[in-house]
């Protein structure tokens, strides 16, 4: 198994009770979260060796927040605590029928996004490790932010650590504070051995459009054109999501690698859904898991496929399922109860 190295925001999730509309009663239910932290928990939970870097306020809601992931087998030790700092929040009402779900981000001037490159100390932080996961929201969050993150993926890349990066567009929080995003993301994808992105994200990066009729053919020439632009970089992976109701998506994934290998996972059908949230981050863990394991990329893909598939049958943003879950969901693809 491997040690992993997990970079970015912890936030707290305050969702309205089952289908309710926020606030329609005086009602909130909790959970952890945070995109690095999901990965984070989801690869501790197959085995692997996982710990987090971040910045969390430090009192009851930080400290829940940390208790969390320990619960989880995610090392949480290194996480600074800012006496002065607030947690980054956001509020989820779950959608229905035909009205989709929302979100209300509350994050900004958190301690994570207060926090400066002079507050990680790579060096200690990333000993040992054999991976560094970031994503593209934390250098979304502020110029500072921005410049710890760049720095994190230079220092693991100085330091032959790998780095995987999920792209993560939010176009609203680069906005908000005016930052230069495909400049920044160019090099963070530049210093990334995989990337969990689609073809609008390499057209975010790249400033090329990807005009194809077909979804996978654009992805693949964005693929094509990423490898090109990035000569690091080995893998692309992203999921194909077709929401046919709040409840009924169908979900497909491609793993695309600079050697020319394509693989592709079947489509799943999943209907009942209770919690997408952190659907994208359980399908990159479960990438990631087939890449150290040293699956096959058809094994590699149809594993992250299924793990991305449990996390919408469970609450909350962490997927705790083990590798066994994983495998009997590839495997079986039954429904009954096992004894």
């Amino acid at each position: 198994m491997s040690r992993v190295v997990c970079f970015g925001e912890l936030l707290l999730r305050m969702g309205a009770p089952g289908r309710q509309l926020l606030l329609q009663t005086p009602q909130l239910e909790v959970h952890a979260g945070g995109a690095e932290a999901n990965v984070g928990v989801s690869l501790a939970r197959f085995g692997h060796d996982v710990s987090i870097a971040s910045t969390v306020a430090d009192n009851a809601l930080g400290h829940y927040v940390l208790g969390e992931l320990g619960r989880h087998g995610v090392d949480a030790r290194q996480v600074r605590r800012d006496p002065d700092g607030r947690m980054g929040l956001y509020f989820l009402t779950t959608g229905a029928v035909q009205r989709a779900s929302e979100v209300v981000y509350d994050r900004a001037d958190s301690a994570f996004a207060r926090s400066t490159a002079a507050d990680y100390d790579w060096p200690t932080l990333l000993q040992g490790a054999d991976w560094l996961h970031l994503s593209g929201v934390s250098p979304a969050l502020g110029a500072e932010v921005a410049e710890a993150t760049l720095a994190a993926a230079r220092a693991a890349r100085a330091r032959g650590v790998k780095v995987s990066f999920d792209g993560n567009f939010r176009p609203k929080l680069w906005q908000r504070w005016g930052g230069d995003a495909p400049t920044i993301l160019r090099e963070l994808f530049a210093q990334a051995d995989i990337v969990f992105a689609d073809y609008r994200d390499i057209e975010v990066v790249l400033g090329h459009r990807f005009t194809q009729d077909d979804v996978v053919a654009r992805v693949e020439a964005a693929a094509a054109a990423a490898f090109e632009a990035f000569g690091q970089l080995q893998w692309m992976a992203c999921t194909q999501r077709q929401a046919l109701s709040v409840d009924h998506h169908a979900l497909g994934a491609l793993l695309l690698g600079r050697d020319g290998t394509r693989a592709q996972a079947p489509v799943r059908q999943l209907q009942g859904i209770v919690d997408r949230i952190g659907g994208g981050d359980a399908f990159a863990a479960g990438i990631l898991h087939g890449i150290m394991r040293g699956f096959d990329a058809e094994a590699t893909v149809r594993f992250g496929l299924a793990a991305g598939a449990l996390k919408h049958s469970i609450p909350g943003d962490f997927n705790p399922v083990s590798e066994a879950d994983v495998v009997a969901l590839v495997g079986e693809e039954r429904f009954d109860v096992r004894r």
